[in-house]
């Protein structure tokens, strides 16, 4: 069956727009709308009609022109009311590119199943590709933004059963580096262990174990700049609440959630949020990064460097001598029992790259800990009653337990 055969028992079916059976040969040449082949083969059709007087091709094509698409219900004469209704949508919304995406009604989708079957053509495209594109197209044009296909910072849904226009607005997500300058807050919200974090006599009501966390001081400022619905913040790793986190600091992503604003001045947050921390973290190198960079940073192997003030009660020469044996080797260790109530018994080994004396004092000394991401550096000093081994303690043959902590660097 040739094409004019094809659309010559579509016409005979009921009106039918240009859109309509255009799009049944979408996938035939390129450079042309789907209007513009339709208008073209009822033309050529038309003038075979003249030729093969033929009566009744022409009043079949003039109904077409003139009657309700029994296709598409002339959708298609709307095609500049979705992209106005999507526009004003999007008004309250800083962006750069967008997509749009349509959900068709249950007749429509009918209608559509029917062409197929009728003009059984191979080359034709569903309706909601064309509605897709020609929509994207005018708001494109009104707007001077860009449709992107595979990573839109907007997603417009086009709900034809509800006359409605829906939002998907992605996260926007901006890395930098914390430095946690005082103890005793943890990275992130800490449930009450009481009351699950439903609020308690143990909590004060609140939920929280800790009243502030890094997230919590840096949160407000994001949701301020971003104008955004919520954060969520993705560390590479975590510190003990009271070890302090010093040198470069440790990578962070914070997401903002359905954030109506984009362009933030990432220096100004930066100022903001060391400035209203009141000293007790600081963030540097603020900066826009993909989505795909959560999952790289909760994925990387970062080695790291810990300063840690010990108890002990050993001479010097033991203790160096215990850091000699531990410097280059693996160490086993089972999960620490003050992690035990929340974390699954298992064995992990980590390698230990050095650990050397920085001072040493009758019951205090300070060792300076380089080692591979994941070792509990608690637990490697004091042997955690042999879960971990070897340790600085068992090797020293003398009780020793760290006293202060300071990551000092991360990656």
């Amino acid at each position: 069956m040739t094409i004019l055969d094809t659309a010559r028992k579509l016409l005979h079916e009921g009106p039918i727009c240009d859109h309509c059976i255009g799009r049944q040969f979408a996938k035939l040449s390129t450079g042309l709308s789907n209007d513009q082949r339709g208008k073209s083969i009822k033309l050529v059709l038309a003038m075979q009609a003249g030729a093969d007087k033929d009566d009744e091709l022409p009043q079949e094509i003039k109904k077409s022109e003139e009657g309700k698409c029994w296709v598409c219900n002339n959708l298609f004469t709307h095609l500049d009311s979705w992209a106005e209704k999507t526009i004003l949508a999007l008004s309250d919304y800083e962006y750069d590119n967008f997509l749009v995406g349509t959900k068709v009604t249950g007749l429509l989708s009918e209608n559509e199943e029917l062409v197929w079957a009728e003009s059984g053509t191979t080359f034709a495209e569903p309706l909601k590709t064309e509605l897709n594109r020609e929509v994207g197209k005018r708001i494109e044009k009104l707007t001077g933004k860009r449709a992107n296909l595979k990573k839109p910072q907007i997603a417009v849904l086009l709900d034809l059963e509800n006359d409605n226009v829906e939002l998907g607005v992605n996260s926007l997500y901006v890395y930098g580096r914390y430095r946690k300058l005082i103890r005793g807050i943890p990275q992130t919200r800490w449930p009450c262990r009481e009351c699950g974090g439903k609020g308690c006599e143990r909590c004060g009501g609140t939920g929280r174990m800790y009243q502030e966390s890094v997230d919590d001081l840096i949160k407000p400022h994001v949701l301020a700049a971003a104008q955004c619905e919520d954060t969520a913040f993705h560390g590479a790793g975590r510190e003990d609440i009271d070890a302090l986190m010093l040198g470069e600091g440790r990578p962070f992503i914070v997401e903002a959630k359905k954030p109506h604003k984009r362009h933030i001045d990432l220096e100004a947050l930066e100022s903001e949020i060391n400035t209203k921390s009141d000293g007790k973290i600081e963030v540097r190198g603020l900066k826009f990064v993909e989505s795909e960079a959560v999952e790289q940073l909760k994925s990387m192997k970062a080695d790291k460097v810990y300063r840690a003030r010990i108890h002990h009660s050993t001479t010097e020469e033991k203790l160096k001598s215990s850091l000699n044996n531990i410097s280059g080797t693996l160490i086993r260790q089972k999960t620490p029992t003050r992690v035990l109530h929340r974390r699954a018994d298992l064995e992990r080994t980590r390698k230990v790259y050095s650990i050397e004396l920085e001072s040493f004092g009758t019951n205090t000394a300070v060792l300076v800990i380089h080692c591979e991401g994941g070792l509990y550096v608690k637990e490697l000093v004091s042997g955690d009653g042999g879960r971990t081994v070897p340790s600085v303690a068992a090797l020293a043959e003398s009780e020793a337990k760290v006293i202060e902590l300071e990551v000092i660097k991360v990656g």
